[in-house]
């Protein structure tokens, strides 16, 4: 069994040399700085395995079960570890079976650079064997693709794929390569991509907007701050902690925002969304000033665009000008990366308290404490609930694991009930809500954090989606914790039918297999929990494991998640129960 070795990154030389095009990708990838690819090899990529298999000393290749396995490994790793992530594989449905990771990587702005084998350039067009038009479907969930039929083109098209794929709002980068290209030879020199004509990735910080902005900030009487992922990615943490200190602003994130700051953080006041705290949803509508710090209103934090937060100024720190008045009007936009704009904001800031504003989020998080929180926490009845789960994960782990969610309740549940005292720690699928992510996800983020505990919380259905990438595990002994919370349901959607549908559970019952002993089929270590009294140990086992671990923890079949904002709602009608 392969075990995770250190790799030596390789450098090339600045004078030319003759080499396949096959080689050329190799060689770029190595100037990358890239140490690890996941995929799955197939003809039209074959090439580029072979020169693979002779640098093995320099690049690890982790094989996964399913191309879609390896975009979202290449996700996790990338999210994890603030690098790009690599996913190749064939042509045809190697290639198409890329497509919902890159979807999910373009929507979550995800680095990620994504090679394809092709059909050499004289079939292109004639229906050859596993022909399809990746660049052509790609185009749409893609920042930038491009097909490559010529050996010279590769230097240059790497370095540009990767500079496009890290710099400004990331993304994923798609590049194509057809067979006679990585078998034709190039003389080949490299040089990293520093700027693209026509393409500005960080807008330059108007100094005027972000005088203004302080002045909008000072002047408000119930200032609140909603932040989102564009923080993490812009490694402006230290910056949001002190403008909110400074301030006494209340502050709330969107799912990719978690993890930002700390959770248990005094002005750190919860979840948007429509599965998010009731105080920072309600109270959405009653502040006077809404600071958007790297966040693009979305349609599940804002629920009904006609009564979102009109009452409201709001300024809005984006480094996408798309994103800016795209769902929500901003009186001020302030454009560029959030750490250099906020480091700007910050000497122009007045020191406050806002004791009565804070108050405010203090009395409501008691009404949802005593609504649904306690009951979650503390359930008197006898089946497990989620959130009881994830507290014991946040008890065992000292609130440091990096927690991996997949798409459902349990990751509503994950996300309202994990506990982060360090930045990128919630990994889940935010805008696509791709079931499936989490297992492949939960492998690229303990490769890209190995002095980290990264543990998967995911529900049964999702589970079986991406389940075959538990060989990927075994292969490379991989020390990742499994928890399935098990319903046997597809919970998020039989929640809807209960609310919203009479209770027509049509399609959602699961009949599930026994996950413990398909666990142990792979070699990891196996258990489950029936009843609570099991709970406490079960997880400081699993915790505490060096190995690999899968854990079953069977809970309420019919437990819901709320708070809960219906669809198309305002973020007021929020319900409790």
């Amino acid at each position: 069994m392969e075990t995770l070795k250190e790799k030596k990154t390789g450098t090339i030389k600045k004078s030319a040399m003759k080499i396949s095009g096959a080689e050329a990708i190799i060689h770029c990838l190595l100037a990358e700085g890239v140490d690890l690819i996941y995929g799955y090899p197939g003809g039209a990529i074959m090439p580029v395995y072979d020169e693979l298999y002779k640098f093995q000393d320099k690049l690890t290749h982790i094989l996964a079960r399913h191309e879609q396995g390896a975009t979202h490994a290449a996700q996790g790793y990338a999210r994890v570890s603030g690098k790009v992530g690599v996913a190749m594989a064939t042509s045809g449905p190697g290639a198409t079976n890329l497509v919902t990771g890159i979807a999910d990587a373009q929507i979550d702005s995800t680095p990620m650079v994504c090679i394809t084998g092709q059909v050499p350039r004289h079939l292109l067009g004639s229906d050859a064997f596993q022909e399809t038009d990746i660049v052509g479907i790609s185009t749409p969930v893609t920042k930038w693709n491009y097909q490559i039929t010529k050996a010279s083109e590769i230097p240059e098209i790497m370095a540009k794929a990767f500079y496009i794929a890290r710099s400004g709002r990331p993304g994923p980068v798609l590049v194509d390569i057809t067979k006679n290209a990585q078998f034709d030879e190039l003389d080949f020199v490299y040089e990293k991509c520093t700027g693209v004509r026509s393409y500005k990735p960080v807008p330059k910080p108007d100094v005027k907007a972000i005088e203004t902005a302080a002045d909008m900030i000072n002047s408000a009487k119930k200032p609140y701050i909603v932040f989102g992922q564009g923080v993490i990615l812009g490694e402006a943490e230290a910056q949001l902690k002190a403008l909110v200190e400074k301030a006494g602003i209340p502050a709330a994130w969107t799912i990719l925002g978690l993890s930002a700051m700390d959770t248990d953080h005094p002005l750190n006041v919860g979840m948007v969304g429509m599965h998010g705290n009731y105080a920072p949803n309600v109270l959405t509508n009653e502040c006077d000033l809404l600071i958007a710090i790297g966040m693009r209103f979305d349609d599940r934090v804002t629920g009904s665009l006609d009564t979102y937060a009109k009452q409201a100024k709001v300024i809005h720190f984006e480094i996408d000008p798309a994103e800016v008045n795209k769902n929500v009007p901003a009186d001020l936009a302030v454009l560029g990366n959030a750490k250099e704009t906020l480091k700007l904001l910050l000497p122009l800031i007045n020191d406050n308290e806002h004791k009565e504003w804070r108050a405010e989020f203090d009395k409501k998080y008691e009404i949802e404490y005593e609504a649904v929180i306690k009951n979650s926490l503390k359930p008197t009845k006898e089946g497990l609930t989620m959130p009881e789960v994830i507290e014991q994960i946040n008890l065992a782990s000292g609130h440091k694991a990096v927690i991996v969610s997949d798409v459902g309740q349990h990751q509503m549940m994950a996300c309202r009930y994990a506990k982060f005292k360090q930045t990128k720690s919630n990994i889940t699928s935010g805008g696509l809500g791709t079931m499936g992510f989490a297992l492949p996800a939960a492998i690229g983020a303990k490769m890209g954090a190995m002095e980290r505990e990264v543990v998967a919380i995911i529900g049964d259905g999702g589970y079986q989606m991406t389940i075959q990438e538990l060989g990927v595990i075994f292969q490379h002994n991989v020390p990742v914790k499994i928890v399935v919370l098990n319903n046997e349901h597809l919970g998020m959607v039989r929640q809807w039918q209960e609310l919203f549908f009479e209770s027509r559970y049509a399609s959602t019952v699961m009949t599930n297999p026994d996950f413990v002993k398909i666990a142990e089929g792979y070699h990891i270590k196996s258990r489950r929990v029936v009843e609570r009294s099991e709970l406490v140990d079960a997880v400081n086992e699993m915790i505490a494991s060096k190995d690999p671990y899968f854990l079953e923890v069977r809970v309420e079949k019919e437990d819901n998640v709320f708070p809960m904002i219906p669809s198309g709602a305002s973020v007021s009608d929020i319900r409790l129960k």
